[in-house]
């Protein structure tokens, strides 16, 4: 191997292929901080040509390599495995914005852009890039794009490979596809963007993209709804889908348990409502028109919800800091979750029309099997994601109750088929999801699959252990 690591060094510069334990250790450790893999060592190019050089070198020596961004991931997409024969090619270096034309509405980037920041070029040109995730301060838009990511904007915007016009990608033989065109409409032959947006890696390492952009909006108002029952909630998003149409940007449902939660590990933030209801839901709406054209949408269908008793109670936030404040609720429910301790967590999506069936049923079987166990149940109700996390009843240790995991996930994952969902809706599937995969898809989904791999990808340099 002293030979690859010579001609990556030759590719790269010394500096930048990194081989001792104390350089590497930041790669090797997932977001969760529960794996860390060993690697040969890490290689971080600079420009599109020296991660194709280093992909051939990659080939020519039969040495797997592991594509990584900002490794937020939450499915061990982005780590190495235990092996020490990997690399990991960490993107940080291309971050480049390379372009921006406000009027094709395009942003063409590097891969290694952090997401925030993406999001501050396209304000500074009165645009709008609407993905927005926790992470949004770390990840990079070549994760987000590698693993198809959601986020709170997805029922106005949809996930991350609609909000992608055209690629750039270095194959598994280390060559060069430049498929960078700002084309909304491209009809000549097979669609190989969508080939490796959400592959995660193991079919071709992104390394640039051309992104839409959106008019910023002119208002957004946000409000909280209090709820008896997840079935209220689907009532709601049918009520503000009549009366508000496209300028509802954010529907996201939260349990009582989550802000219980949230309150009792984040004191300071604020408390909305001063009795406790079932379920709440955040609504954020925007209006390209104006804020007073915001506010009436919204002040007219809150009161036919309150009216036709789908709501119990609801507040307005009347600024930009009660508005961050009730934001603050949701994007702190991980938080909160994480300072608590330890949980089984699972990002499903299921047909919205079924959400509540599913949370009326599946609740039931996790209590029978785990009495006392605790749901941490919220998402994003109008894209049908919901992140479905189980704690540990009062008294049993994180650790102890984290043996159960692979039960509790049979239990959740069934419910979740039974009811026509998917048991990875935004995180992807990494090496974390890998065996349940294998275990629900179709033998005919999975042989496509395994064909698609083995012809692009014939010597299984590229993020192997991942997905299949």
């Amino acid at each position: 191997m002293m030979d690859f690591l010579a001609q990556c060094r030759a590719i790269v510069g010394d500096g930048h292929v990194l081989a001792t334990p104390a350089d590497m250790a930041s790669f090797l450790t997932d977001q969760r901080k529960r794996f860390t893999g060993k690697a040969l060592a890490v290689l971080r190019p600079a420009s599109v040509d020296q991660v194709a050089a280093l992909v051939r070198a990659c080939a020519e020596h039969r040495v797997a390599l592991v594509p990584q961004g900002g490794n937020t991931g939450l499915v061990l997409g982005s780590v190495p495995d235990t092996s020490g024969a990997q690399v990991v090619l960490s993107l940080s270096r291309l971050n480049s914005i390379r372009q921006v034309d406000p009027v094709n509405r395009t942003m063409t980037v590097d891969a290694g852009c952090i997401l925030q920041r993406i999001q501050e070029a396209a304000a500074a040109e009165g645009c709008l890039f609407p993905l927005s995730l926790a992470a949004e301060g770390s990840c990079t838009i070549g994760g987000n794009l590698a693993t198809n990511a959601g986020g709170t904007a997805v029922l106005r915007y949809g996930n991350t490979r609609e909000l992608c016009l055209g690629l750039e990608v270095v194959t598994p033989q280390g060559e060069i596809w430049n498929g960078l065109r700002g084309l909304r409409k491209d009809n000549t032959g097979y669609d190989l963007r969508d080939l490796f947006i959400g592959a995660e890696g193991t079919l071709g390492v992104i390394t640039g993209a051309v992104l839409k952009l959106y008019p910023q909006p002119k208002a957004s108002i946000t409000a909280l709804a209090a709820l008896p029952s997840p079935a209220h909630a689907l009532r709601l998003l049918v009520l503000m889908q009549d009366y508000c149409g496209a300028s509802l940007s954010g529907f996201e449902l939260m349990s009582r348990y989550c802000l219980d939660l949230v309150a009792g590990q984040f004191p300071q933030l604020p408390k909305p409502f001063a009795a406790a209801h079932p379920q709440y839901v955040l609504l954020e709406l925007s209006s390209s028109e104006s804020e007073q054209h915001a506010v009436g949408l919204l002040e007219q269908a809150i009161g036919a919800a309150l009216e036709r008793n789908v709501i119990s109670d609801a507040v307005v936030a009347s600024s930009v800091a009660q508005s961050t404040g009730l934001w603050q609720l949701r994007e702190h429910i991980p938080l909160a979750q994480a300072r608590a301790g330890k949980n089984i967590k699972h990002d499903i999506s299921l047909p919205v029309s079924r959400i509540a069936d599913f949370i009326a049923a599946t609740g039931p079987h996790l209590d029978a099997a785990f009495p006392g166990c605790q749901l941490v149940c919220f998402g994003h109700l109008g894209d049908g994601n919901l992140h479905y996390n189980v704690a540990p009843p009062a008294g049993i240790s994180d650790e102890a109750f984290l043996l159960n995991q692979d039960k509790v996930n049979r239990v959740v994952y069934d419910s979740v088929m039974s009811f026509g969902g998917s048991i990875s809706a935004e995180h992807g599937i990494g090496a974390l999801k890998r065996e349940e995969l294998a275990h629900y898809k179709s033998p005919v989904e999975l042989n496509i699959m395994r064909a698609i791999k083995a012809a692009l990808d014939p010597l299984g340099i590229m993020n192997p252990g991942k997905i299949l």
